[in-house]
């Protein structure tokens, strides 16, 4: 491949100019079995020099373990990346298949010093609140966030898996520069609802998992069997068992589009994925995460492809052929509480 930059793009009306994909880091460190830290950071440079410059973490990925991984990178290259951190999921050192959200004020004020010294920064580019505390009335929580940028410590904001009107809500607080959400060829809830919200208010989409945690990739065929004991997605449903088994089928008519242009499937799903923001008329920055620098590569070679009207026909019903919930737990999707 060459090594030409990826394109730019601004996140929000106001929010960080950064390239059109960004690059999820939490498998370098969490979640996904363990990570070759050498790799890791040498996928890190490379990704840069390829001109992606946004590079996503959480104080949840490894209670913080992600962040002060991140940390010598973000500072040895500062002024070239925009670095975004969530807060407000935390899993209990007792029992690491738990979830804690919280989203009130209280929280937010602690939980951005925690990130600010395990990132070592002085001010977080783009701070996201991970999943809506539902105690907590979503004002509050992005009035202690807007708060936050005031003080000088976060430049802008962001929301993770929130409903159209959660959204609505929090934009009447404070300039919302993106939301996150899992969006794929597998995972299209938000179209329904929270896509149009964002266009309508200059909003950004960063799509999570745009590979669908690596099935979409062919990288994995039955997380039960396929993958190690300590990897989460043998906690998700439609990978395992009879739904695994089913959704390995929806794979074929990717397969048949990455043989007519001679990419891999990866590079299909994420060249899908990126051309919502035509469909949709608003802005597309997804994150595949990977941690490797022959996937960045990949990855970012996608960013060239392009979908014909006949392929963008065939890949259209696989969403709702797939079988199986996105988490065990859906408090973490925003489709239940649209």
């Amino acid at each position: 491949m060459t090594d030409s930059r990826i394109p730019a793009v601004r996140l929000g009306t106001t929010g960080p100019e950064v390239g059109v994909q960004g690059l999820g880091c939490m498998g370098m460190s969490f979640a996904y079995g363990p990570a070759d830290g050498k790799e890791s950071r040498a996928a890190l440079e490379r990704a840069l020099e390829l001109g992606v410059t946004l590079y996503d973490t959480a104080e949840g990925y490894g209670d913080g373990d992600n962040e002060r991984f991140l940390s010598p990178f973000v500072n040895a290259h500062r002024d070239e990346v925009v670095i975004a951190t969530k807060f407000g999921v935390r899993v209990p050192a007792g029992d690491r298949t738990k979830r804690i959200i919280r989203g009130d004020e209280a929280y937010v004020r602690q939980a951005v010093e925690g990130s600010l010294s395990r990132l070592d920064v002085d001010v977080i580019d783009l701070y996201y609140m991970h999943r809506r505390d539902v105690n907590v009335p979503v004002e509050e929580t992005v009035g202690a966030m807007a708060e936050l940028v005031r003080q000088g410590k976060v430049k802008h904001l962001g929301l993770s898996e929130v409903t159209a009107d959660e959204l609505r809500a929090a934009q009447a607080v404070h300039p919302i520069a993106a939301v996150q959400s899992e969006w794929s060829l597998f995972s299209r809830d938000i179209e329904t609802n929270v896509v149009p919200a964002a266009r309508e208010l200059g909003v950004a989409l960063v799509p999570y998992s745009p590979l669908g945690r690596g099935f979409l990739a062919g990288s994995f065929a039955n997380a039960g069997k396929d993958l190690t004991d300590g990897d989460v997605r043998r906690m998700m449903p439609r990978f395992q068992g009879e739904n695994a088994a089913a959704n390995a089928t929806l794979l074929e008519p990717i397969r048949a589009v990455a043989e007519a242009h001679e990419v891999s499937l990866a590079q299909i799903a994420l060249a899908w994925v990126q051309q919502r923001a035509a469909v949709h008329g608003l802005t597309v920055a997804q994150i595949p995460g990977t941690t490797k620098r022959r996937r960045i590569e990949e990855n970012v070679a996608a960013t060239r492809i392009v979908l014909t009207d006949d392929e963008l026909a065939l890949l259209e019903p696989i969403a709702d052929k797939v079988a199986g919930t996105r988490y065990p737990d859906m408090r973490f999707a925003s489709a239940g509480r649209e």
